[in-house]
C-alpha cells in the first residue's frame, strides 16, 4: 500500500516527522517499508504562462516562446503582466508548447536534477530560462513534451510549493489480515489510535447523500445472496467524461502507483484508495439495451462454456466457480476482480452505472492465483472490505463524478441478505495481565478500546470485574477471540512500554545416592584405569559384519555413501565354511536403513 505523507495529514496531523510517523506505523504492526521523496531536489522554478509563440526560423522543431514568469497582482489582468515587466523570451523544442499554455519554467540560475540553467543563445535567439518537462524536474521518466498545468494555476508561484513536492511517499508492508489498512481511511484510523491524535472527519463521513435529479435505475438480481450479501447501485447520466481530472486527485492516484484513465475511472480509483472499497463503473449502453424494459443486473454464478474479455485484454473461459455481474444476456464483469472491456467506461460514454457491493471473502479469495493475475480490487475484497460503508462510499463516488463529470444521478438501489456477524467477545483484564505481563487497568484498557473506536459494554457499566463486551467493527475480520483484542492493546500501548522481566523460580538440590554411579561417573573410573572409549561408524563394511559378529544376513545401504556398503545381502548365499571372497557388486542392493 503506497500513498502520501500530506495526503494522510490531511486525515490526522501528529506532530511527528516523517521518520518518526514511520516509526510509530512499524512498531504498532504496520510496517513501513520505504519512505521516499515525490521528487528531486531544485529551486527556482515557478509556475509560467506561455503567452505567444513564432516558429524558429533556422529550426523547424524550435519555437521562440514569450513567456510570463511574475506574480501578478489583484486587479491585473491574469493573462498579462505587470506594468513595465517584459515577458521571458524562451526557446522550446517540446511539440506541445502553445500559446495560453501554463507550464514549470526554471529561470535563470535554477538549479535541477543534473543541470544548472543560465541564459543562452540558440541559434540566433536569446533564451532566458527553460520550459519544464516531467523528466527534467526528475518527477517522471520517458515523457515527451511539457507538464500542463491546470488553468487556475497561480503565474509566478513557486511551483514546488504550488505542485506539493516536498512529500514523501510511503510504502506499507500489510500482513494480510489487515485489509482494513488499504485505504487512507484505515491508515488515518490507526495513526490516530496509535498517537492519540484526534481524527478529523471523512469526506465520506460528512456528505450529505445525493438528491436524485432522475427516476431512472436498473432493476438488481443477486442469485447467489451468500456470495453477494450486500449489492449497492446506481445510474447518472450525462456525464462529461472529456472534462481534465482535477490536478490534486492525480497527484494523489500518482503518488499511490496508479496511472489516470478518465474522470470517471480516476474517481473511483481515488475513492477506492480514501476508503478501500473498491467501485466499478459500467457503460449503461452496454447493459442490455440499458432502459429499455429488458436491462437489468444480476449478480450470479458462471454458467458452463460462457466466456468474457477483461479490461486487462484477457480472454477468459469461466468456470462455475467463478462470480459473475451480468445482465440478462452476458457476463459485465468478473465480480470483485476485475470489469469487462465490452461494459467499461471508454470514450464516447454519457451514462454509466455505479457499483459498490460486499463480496464474501472466501468467494473472491484463491481466484487472483487461479488466473494467473490480481488486481486492487481482489486484493481487498479477499481480505474484507467494511459492508457498513459499501452505501456511503457509493454517496462519496456520486458526489465527486458529478462535481467534476456533471450529470444528473438516480436513486439507490439496494440488495441486503444476510452479513457477516460481529458477536461480542468477552476481554478480561486479569487475562491481560498475564499474558503481557503488565496490569494495563482498567482505565487504560478503556481508554485503548475507545481510541481504537471498538464499542465495549459490561453488565453494570463500570468494569469492576475487569470484564469488556467488545464487539469488533465491521472493518476488521481479524478479530475473533480475546487474544486478538489483547495483541490490539499490546501494540496500541506500546511494546516499548511492556517491560522484559526474567522468569522467578525456586530451585533445590536433588539427593544424589552414594549407592547409585552415574554412568558419567562409570567412563571416568574407566578412563583411569586405562580404558579408551569409541564411537563406531554405524555402516560397515560387509565382511567386516561376518568376520566379526558371524552375520550372514547383513542388511545393506540401498544409497551408500561408499560402494563397499551395498554387498550386504550376498553373504546370505554363502555356505558355511567356505573362504570368505571378497563381496562383489550385486544388482540388488537390499535393505534401506
Amino acid at each position: 500500500m503506497k500513498f502520501s505523507e500530506k495526503w494522510l495529514r490531511t486525515f490526522v496531523n501528529p506532530p511527528l516527522s516523517a521518520t518518526e510517523l514511520a516509526e510509530a506505523l512499524t512498531m504498532a504492526g504496520l510496517e513501513v517499508e520505504s519512505i521516499e521523496p515525490v521528487a528531486p531536489f531544485f529551486e527556482n522554478v515557478v509556475v509560467a504562462e506561455v503567452l505567444s509563440i513564432e516558429k524558429h526560423p533556422s529550426a523547424d522543431h524550435l519555437s521562440v516562446c514569450q513567456v510570463n514568469a511574475v506574480q501578478v497582482n489583484a486587479g491585473q489582468v491574469s493573462a498579462g503582466l505587470p506594468e513595465n515587466r517584459e515577458p521571458l523570451q524562451i526557446v522550446c523544442g517540446a511539440p506541445n508548447v502553445c500559446a495560453g499554455i501554463k507550464v514549470p519554467c526554471a529561470l535563470p540560475g535554477a538549479q535541477l536534477p543534473g543541470m544548472t540553467i543560465r541564459p543562452v543563445e540558440i541559434r540566433g535567439f536569446k533564451s532566458a530560462g527553460m520550459l519544464c518537462s516531467p523528466q527534467e524536474l526528475g518527477l517522471q521518466a520517458d515523457t515527451d513534451g511539457l507538464l500542463p498545468l491546470p488553468a487556475e494555476a497561480p503565474v509566478g508561484a513557486n511551483f514546488r510549493d504550488y505542485y506539493e513536492l516536498d512529500d514523501k511517499v510511503f510504502t506499507l508492508k500489510l500482513t494480510p489480515n489487515r485489509g482494513d489498512c488499504l485505504g487512507l481511511k484505515g491508515i488515518a484510523r490507526e495513526v490516530a489510535a496509535v498517537t492519540g491524535e484526534e481524527l478529523s472527519p471523512l469526506a465520506i463521513e460528512t456528505i450529505e447523500p445525493v438528491t436524485s435529479q432522475i427516476a431512472d435505475s436498473l432493476p438488481i438480481k443477486v442469485d447467489a445472496p451468500s456470495a453477494c450479501p450486500l449489492y449497492c447501485g446506481r445510474v447518472i447520466r450525462n456525464v462529461a467524461l472529456n472534462v481534465s481530472t482535477p490536478s490534486w486527485m492525480v497527484r494523489r492516484l500518482e503518488r499511490s502507483g496508479m496511472r489516470t484513465i478518465n474522470a470517471i475511472v480516476d474517481v473511483t480509483n481515488y475513492v477506492m484508495l480514501e476508503t478501500g472499497q473498491p467501485l466499478h463503473a459500467f457503460d449503461l449502453s452496454r447493459i442490455s439495451d440499458g432502459l429499455e424494459g429488458k436491462g437489468s443486473i444480476h449478480v450470479r454464478y458462471a454458467e458452463p462454456g460462457e466466456k468474457i474479455q477483461l479490461l486487462n485484454g484477457e480472454n477468459l473461459l469461466l468456470q462455475p466457480g467463478m462470480l459473475l455481474i451480468a445482465d440478462d444476456i452476458q457476463p459485465l464483469a468478473l465480480a470483485g476482480i476485475m470489469g469487462g472491456s465490452e461494459s467499461g467506461v471508454k470514450p464516447g460514454t454519457t451514462d454509466i452505472f455505479l457499483e459498490s457491493a460486499f463480496f464474501n471473502p472466501a468467494v473472491i479469495a484463491g481466484k487472483s492465483f487461479t488466473l494467473g493475475f490480481s488486481s486492487d480490487s481482489a486484493h481487498r475484497f479477499e481480505r474484507g472490505v467494511d459492508f457498513a460503508a459499501t452505501r456511503d462510499v457509493m454517496e462519496r463516488a456520486t458526489r465527486l463524478i458529478l462535481d467534476i463529470c456533471g450529470g444528473g444521478a438516480g436513486p439507490v438501489s439496494e440488495i441486503i441478505s444476510e452479513l457477516p456477524r460481529r458477536d461480542p467477545i468477552c476481554l478480561r483484564a486479569e487475562r491481560t495481565r498475564r499474558i503481557l505481563g503488565v496490569d494495563l487497568g482498567e482505565a487504560r484498557i478503556a481508554e485503548i478500546l475507545q481510541r481504537l473506536q471498538f464499542k465495549f459494554k459490561s453488565a453494570d457499566g463500570v468494569f469492576p470485574d475487569g470484564v469488556f463486551h467488545v464487539t469488533p467493527p465491521t472493518y476488521r475480520f481479524d478479530l475473533a477471540i480475546e487474544e486478538d483484542l489483547i495483541e490490539e492493546l499490546a501494540r496500541v500501548h506500546g511494546y516499548k512500554h511492556i517491560e522484559g522481566t526474567l522468569p522467578v523460580a525456586g530451585l533445590g538440590m536433588l539427593p544424589d545416592p552414594e549407592a547409585v554411579r552415574l554412568p558419567s561417573r562409570l567412563r571416568q573410573i574407566l578412563v583411569g584405569r586405562d580404558y579408551q572409549e569409541v564411537i563406531n561408524y554405524g555402516f560397515v563394511d560387509a565382511s567386516w559384519e561376518f568376520e566379526l559378529a558371524d552375520n550372514r544376513m547383513p542388511a545393506g545401504l540401498k544409497n551408500p555413501v561408499q560402494s563397499d556398503e551395498r554387498d550386504a545381502q550376498q553373504f546370505a548365499r554363502w555356505p558355511a565354511g567356505e573362504p570368505k571372497a571378497q563381496p562383489q557388486p550385486q544388482a540388488d542392493p537390499g535393505t534401506v536403513i
